[in-house]
């Protein structure tokens, strides 16, 4: 599964030729088709906004419940590209984001959307920014000691370097995915992707912000996961074991070294202030107390990658991915019990539902079940 694009999915998009960029223009530029069978087919992404659940999966589809997913409505969209995340700053105001550089926005809880942003403006955001740093680092140059001119100067390079990457890509077209969003309300958000990229917006989405001058991600490393833990720090997670914490709402982050250098699809927090659970490839779970200073390993045997986490309201934490993996824990991330779905189908988001039942959306589209995955309908 590739709800966040692992290396291995996100290499097919450097090799794509001129004519797949047309069909990239073509889907951005072509809404979603209507279909009955939008809750059966990839959904990516779920989450909950007041009595309602949004999903997202392919083909531009978004969908929405009002009634804990026993009937679905599918949303107005003007994109058929693949979306990847949801999130919503208020009860009307949503965000989703996916391939193509995508940012959509909703004012009336996800029955029609809007296009922000797409790919290309993206890139201009990150080329108008790295050409602002590379300015402010000439004139650093030219007003430091010579000793510390060669350590300057080798990062300049590597900002033209930056630079000459992101307008090669513009001759190839909106081909990188944005991988997931957060909004704290209706006006201020942030969304993550591949290749470092890292957008904010202070006013809803009218504008736009290059962020990722913001962290320590030199090599342009895929940005997978960000949400804000109980204690309000806000958390970004990536490929090569990559933490970045902000305590100031996210103008500065910090970087945290991690015990694990794989790919991080994932973080959530506990429940309990500056609690935090990374997870991701082959399954590995990081959990951390103290904002990220500190680190333990969670066992887990069951091998699967992890694609997504949720607390539900008795403070059970449940972890979902590939091969149908369901895994739950009772106390407080010390240990997870692991069961696999009979199907086997990758599971990509979840959201509790009555009870201890969760609602699950993945390959399989939309399914509803117990505590441990096991299908209620």
């Amino acid at each position: 599964m590739c709800k966040t694009l692992g290396a291995a999915c996100l290499g097919l998009s450097m090799v794509w030729s001129a004519p797949a960029a047309f069909a990239l223009a073509d889907i951005i530029e072509t809404p979603a088709r209507p279909t009955d069978l939008a809750p059966e087919n990839l959904l990516t992404d779920a989450t909950r906004v007041g009595d309602r659940i949004v999903a997202v999966g392919e083909r531009g589809h978004i969908i929405y419940s009002d009634d804990e997913g026993k009937t679905w409505v599918q949303g107005e969209v003007p994109v058929s590209v693949t979306l990847t995340g949801i999130d919503f700053g208020s009860d009307s105001h949503g965000w989703a984001v996916g391939h193509s550089g995508v940012v959509l926005h909703t004012s009336d809880a996800g029955a029609t959307w809007d296009l922000q942003i797409d790919g290309i403006r993206a890139m201009e955001l990150a080329i108008e920014s790295r050409e602002e740093q590379i300015a402010a680092m000439e004139e650093r140059i030219e007003e430091a000691p010579e000793e510390e001119k060669e350590d300057l100067e080798w990062a300049l390079d590597d900002l033209y370097f930056a630079l000459e990457n992101i307008q090669a890509d513009m001759d190839i077209g909106p081909v990188n995915p944005l991988l997931d969003v957060w909004f704290e309300n209706e006006n201020r958000g942030f969304v993550v992707g591949a290749y470092g990229m890292f957008l904010r917006t202070m006013d809803g989405g009218e504008t736009w912000k290059d962020w990722a001058p913001r962290i320590d991600n030199r090599q342009n490393f895929h940005l997978n996961g960000i949400t804000r833990i109980t204690g309000g720090a806000l958390v970004v997670v990536g490929e090569a074991g990559q933490i970045h914490v902000s305590v100031d709402g996210g103008e500065t982050f910090e970087r945290r070294e991690a015990p694990y250098e794989g790919s991080l699809f994932g973080v959530i927090g506990t429940g309990q202030v500056n609690e935090m659970l990374a997870f991701g490839l082959r399954g590995n779970m990081l959990f951390s107390s103290d904002l990220g200073r500190s680190w333990r390993m969670v066992p887990n045997s069951a091998g699967a990658t992890l694609n997504d986490g949720v607390v539900s309201e008795d403070g059970r934490i449940t972890l979902v991915g590939n091969s149908g993996a369901v895994l739950m824990s009772t106390n407080g991330a010390e240990t997870f019990r692991e069961h696999f779905r009979s199907d086997r189908e990758g599971v990509m988001s979840a959201v509790p539902i009555s009870g201890t039942d969760l609602l699950i959306v993945g390959e399989g589209g939309v399914k509803i079940t117990d505590a441990r995955g096991r299908n209620l309908q």
